[in-house]
C-alpha cells in the first residue's frame, strides 16, 4: 500500500478541498497522480468546465512502498479523499482505475513561455461574475417553451468561450479556477508566485498560487456549462 507523506496538515487540507470540489461536479471523478521525489501533481477534469485542473502538492519525503522513486497512476478521487488524514498529513493511494480519455492527454511538462495581457485577479473574478449574471438574465428571458438544454447550452457556449483581456484564455477556464478555489486571495508570503498565463504548443495554462487550469487552444467552447457560483 503506497502512502503519501504530505509536507504538512495545510497541504493535506488543500488536497482534500480540491478533491471535494472535483467530486462536487462528478461523484465518479478520477484523478491522475504523478509524483517524483517530493513533488506530487494531481490532475482532474471537472466535466462542467472541460478543462484540466492541476493541484501541486508538496511531499515531506518520497512516498513509501512505491516503485523506484516515481508514481504515475489514475485513481478514484472519492477513494483518495477518504484516505486523506489531515492531522497526520498522509494519504493512501487507492487501487488504480481505468483512466478516462483525458487522463492520457496531459499538458506538457516543459516548454512553457509567459503570455502577456492577463488581467489582475479581481478583474478575472469580475469577468466570471459578469458571465454568471448574463447567463441568468438571458435564460430567465426565455419563454418556457425555449428553456431547453440545447438553448441553455447555446447561451453558455457563447458566454464562456469568450476570452479574457487581450489573451486567448476562455472565460470558462477562469470560471473553473474560481470554482475550484484557485482564485482566492494570495497570501503575502515570500516565494508565492503571482497569477500568470503561459503557453506551450496548443496549450494555455492559467497558473495561480493554489493550482493551475489548462486548456488546449483547439478545443471548442463549452456548451454544457451552466451556472456555478461556488
Amino acid at each position: 500500500m503506497t502512502v503519501l507523506h504530505l509536507a504538512d496538515d495545510g497541504e493535506a487540507a488543500d488536497l482534500a478541498a480540491f478533491l471535494s470540489r472535483l467530486i462536487h461536479y462528478d461523484r465518479g471523478a478520477a484523478v491522475r497522480l504523478q509524483a517524483a521525489r517530493t513533488a506530487l501533481a494531481v490532475f482532474g477534469r471537472p466535466p462542467s468546465f472541460e478543462v484540466l485542473a492541476v493541484r501541486a502538492v508538496r511531499l515531506a519525503k518520497p512516498y513509501e512502498n512505491g516503485i523506484e522513486d516515481r508514481l504515475d497512476v489514475t485513481v478514484s478521487a472519492g477513494e483518495l479523499l477518504e484516505s486523506v488524514d489531515e492531522s497526520a498529513a498522509t494519504a493512501t493511494v487507492p487501487a488504480a482505475v481505468t483512466g478516462p480519455p483525458w487522463a492520457g492527454v496531459l499538458p506538457p511538462r516543459g516548454g512553457w513561455r509567459p503570455e502577456p495581457g492577463l488581467p489582475a485577479r479581481d478583474a478575472l473574478r469580475a469577468a466570471v461574475a459578469a458571465g454568471v449574471t448574463e447567463f441568468r438574465a438571458r435564460t430567465e428571458e426565455l419563454p418556457p417553451e425555449r428553456r431547453i438544454r440545447t438553448e441553455l447550452d447555446r447561451i453558455g457556449r457563447e458566454i464562456w468561450s469568450r476570452t479574457v483581456g487581450n489573451t486567448g484564455l476562455p472565460v470558462r477556464a477562469v470560471h473553473a479556477a474560481q470554482s475550484l478555489g484557485f482564485l482566492r486571495p494570495t497570501p503575502q508570503e515570500p516565494g508565492i508566485e503571482p497569477l500568470g498565463l503561459f503557453s506551450s504548443g496548443r496549450w494555455l495554462r492559467l497558473r495561480t498560487p493554489f493550482g493551475s487550469v489548462a486548456v488546449r487552444g483547439a478545443d471548442p467552447g463549452l456548451g454544457a456549462l451552466g451556472v456555478s457560483v461556488r
